[in-house]
């Protein structure tokens, strides 16, 4: 269930960048930035009222001048902001119309989209003075000072009746195990989707980055329902050359947000590249159970599986967690004994679990191993209960709790699981330090205690 899409777009200097941190910041933006997708652009999930939510794109450096006379934002660039669902077109109050405005608006009207004519750096909203705004054919201009905030509220209300509804539908489609299938592109993701489901349900050709959107697809195995996400895949950072790339990972991590578990895609003749520790990374940061699977393994020899699974245990180690395995989507072996450990690690990730059995498991956990001091205080663990799921959360109560290392942490996280025979979910774990009730309770002196403590001082004048 992807948020609708809104690109900002303009020549520079106009104030995209200004208006995408008012919008971001004074909307209260659920999502922070999307970490390095490219160095000049900008990602925000915001909430723009009760009932509205979506991402915007600042779109700096899309539309220099340069490329714009050479290529008249055509081709890819077209096709990035054919991806949004409705496009700010931001010219400046102050520079008045330019050739280079004129020019990007007639690209623009091509499109077919919902285009708002954003007239930024208005201060005081003065409709006369934006009266040549016409001529770009886009219809009323919406007045606004991003650096002010004037003009915002006007802008959202009538950005809101433009924006897709998310349907029921999609949310019903959801029901039951969502799955979404991660990797690098051309890793063999729709094919191990369309091997599981027995039909070319989407499209699986010999092309890195066919499939530009998350594609959900309900289905049902064996009485249990599932809803596979198909997503882009996600590249590296100086790869992300084509801009409708850029949309495609907007939706892919969005579909991580949806998933209750995450099917990693690897390729066997690659193996663990800089670009899947990424990924992982980003999964383990979600909190979501993982299976990691290497794919096109039959047409590796003995000592190539060898050297890859070495590899493995090297570069996987921080996410222990996982389980691994070895498949190959285009002949189908392998591929039904993935769906075992994927329920499986659905009840792991969603299951709760008695008070009394984690602290008994908290009790032998300080017995093997207990926290060590740091500035002279030991953390002591007292005990601990479970607040969430997806993951399994737990909050861990005592004192000096904030000083738990962070190998210690590791290791509670080892214990833990270990103990609950959790596969395929990490768990997240909190800390609460336990109030001392004697913290403003003055200590009153008996008579005896008042006389020893002036013998005790006048002992002391006397040294």
């Amino acid at each position: 269930m992807s948020n609708p899409v809104i690109s900002l777009v303009g020549r520079p200097n106009v104030g995209k960048s200004t208006l995408f941190n008012r919008l971001s910041n004074s909307r209260q933006a659920l999502v922070s930035d999307f970490e390095g997708l490219t160095r000049d652009r900008q990602y925000a999930s915001i909430k723009l009222d009760d009932n509205s939510y979506c991402s915007i794109v600042d779109t700096g450096g899309l539309t220099n001048e340069e490329s714009l006379i050479d290529s008249g934002i055509q081709g890819q660039v077209l096709n990035a902001l054919d991806e949004s669902d409705v496009i700010y077109f931001i010219v400046s109050n102050k520079d008045g119309v330019t050739a280079l405005d004129i020019d990007i608006a007639s690209q623009l009207r091509k499109l077919k989209k919902d285009i708002i004519l954003v007239c930024n750096k208005a201060e005081g909203l003065n409709k006369a003075s934006a009266s040549e705004f016409y001529e770009l054919g886009m219809g009323e201009p919406c007045l606004i000072s991003a650096e002010h905030n004037q003009g915002i509220s006007d802008l959202i209300e009538i950005t809101i009746p433009l924006l897709p509804e998310i349907i029921d539908e999609q949310k019903q489609e959801l029901k039951g195990i969502a799955v979404a299938v991660l990797g690098r592109p051309n890793v063999g993701k729709s094919t191990l989707i369309n091997r599981i489901l027995g039909e070319e349900r989407v499209l699986a050709i010999d092309i890195p980055g066919t499939t530009r959107d998350s594609i959900f697809i309900p289905f049902e195995r064996e009485g249990q329902q599932y809803t596979l996400i198909d997503t882009a895949g996600i590249r590296r950072k100086r790869s992300v050359n084509e801009k409708v790339e850029i949309f495609s990972i907007i939706k892919a991590k969005e579909a991580i947000d949806e998933s209750h578990v995450v099917v990693l895609v690897l390729d066997a003749h690659e193996g663990v590249t800089d670009q899947d520790a990424t990924l992982l990374g980003m999964i383990a940061e979600k909190g979501r159970a993982l299976l990691i699977v290497i794919n096109k393994w039959d047409g590796l020899d003995e000592y190539q599986k060898s050297e890859v699974k070495r590899k493995l245990d090297i570069k996987l180690s921080f996410i222990n967690y996982a389980s691994v395995h070895f498949i190959s989507a285009l002949h189908g072996s392998g591929v039904g004994k993935l769906f075992t450990p994927i329920k499986k690690s659905f009840e792991h990730a969603g299951g709760r679990f008695p008070t009394s059995l984690l602290n008994k498991i908290l009790e032998k956990a300080n017995n093997a191993h207990q926290a060590p001091p740091v500035g002279g205080k030991r953390p002591k663990l007292k005990f601990v209960n479970q607040s969430d799921v997806f993951p399994p959360t737990f909050i861990f109560h005592g004192n000096n709790v904030n000083n738990i290392s962070n190998s210690y942490e590791r290791f509670l996280k080892n214990f833990f699981i270990s103990s609950l025979k959790l596969s395929n979910t990490p768990i997240k774990i909190q800390y609460k330090s336990g109030d001392n009730p004697f913290k403003d309770k003055k200590n009153i002196l008996s008579a005896r205690q008042i006389q020893k403590k002036k013998r005790l001082m006048r002992f002391v004048k006397k040294k």
